[in-house]
């Protein structure tokens, strides 16, 4: 199966269980941002979190997104999504777009769509040539390596979803008055092309996972499955950096001011 593997989730499990544990995680991820952002504990600030997210069409990137920043305080985390570049982001190196969203010490952003595009959508349907896209694979290694070395924790989700499920949630969509407008005649288009896609999304997990920039597929058929999982994952990175970085993660204060 690859990289992606199975798009259903490996274990079964209740909507209300599911609920229960994305409570609990949710809860938990505060209280790291928390500290991490010197709001609590020993005042200090964390290092900079930057979660990005690609995935299949209605996939569920923006409900795992809503999720993982509902508990968070709007002013401590910025989401930030992109599509095509525009006529004057094209006259620059593709990735000139992102550096300006990237998070400082302390601060969370969560990008929907991000510098793969490159390796991905630019790839298949030929907005970027072949020499383009294949230097790609170093260049974002490079980049993510200097990210990494300043001390930004950077967590990367896949989000899969099968052929089936995604076929299904387009119908639903498209039956839908207000959440036509999610669907476009582009999507129904890369659905003809999905297995050069995930020829592409292969290629781009093997060779751009590294021990300090992983990537994390999540199964996505169960929407209620892949949001705490998109949640408890985050919360497992944070909490292995921030001990590493000396953190007390059993400390808790009075609110201060937070990191931005």
């Amino acid at each position: 199966m690859g990289h992606l593997g199975s798009a259903h989730p490996p274990i079964d499990i209740s909507k209300k269980k599911a609920e229960a544990r994305l409570a609990a995680a949710q809860e938990r991820l505060l209280r790291l941002r928390l500290i991490s952002g010197g709001q609590i504990g020993a005042k200090k600030i964390g290092p900079p979190l930057c979660v990005l997210f690609e995935g299949w069409d209605a996939s569920g990137k923006g409900g795992a997104i809503k999720r993982l920043v509902a508990p968070l305080d709007p002013r401590h985390v910025r989401v930030t999504q992109f599509a095509a570049p525009t006529y004057d982001e094209k006259r620059h190196h593709y990735m000139q777009r992102f550096w300006k969203v990237l998070p400082g010490r302390g601060g969370m952003t969560v990008l929907d769509r991000s510098w793969y595009g490159r390796v991905l959508v630019e790839r298949v349907e030929g907005f970027a040539t072949r020499e383009q896209w294949r230097r790609a694979y170093h260049e974002i290694v490079e980049f993510e390596r200097t990210l990494a070395a300043e001390g930004m924790i950077l967590i990367k989700f896949w989000m899969n979803v099968s052929d089936d499920e995604q076929l299904r949630r387009f119908e639903s969509r498209r039956d839908d008055p207000l959440r036509s407008w999610k669907l476009t005649d582009e999507d129904w288009r890369n659905r003809e092309k999905r297995a050069e896609y995930a020829a592409a999304v292969e290629e781009m997990i093997d060779r751009t996972d590294r021990p300090r920039a992983r990537w994390q597929v999540i199964p996505g058929d169960d929407k209620h499955y892949a949001r705490f999982a998109v949640v408890e994952h985050v919360c497992r990175v944070l909490e292995t950096k921030l001990a590493k970085r000396g953190f007390d993660l059993g400390a808790a204060d009075e609110p201060g001011n937070p990191g931005t």
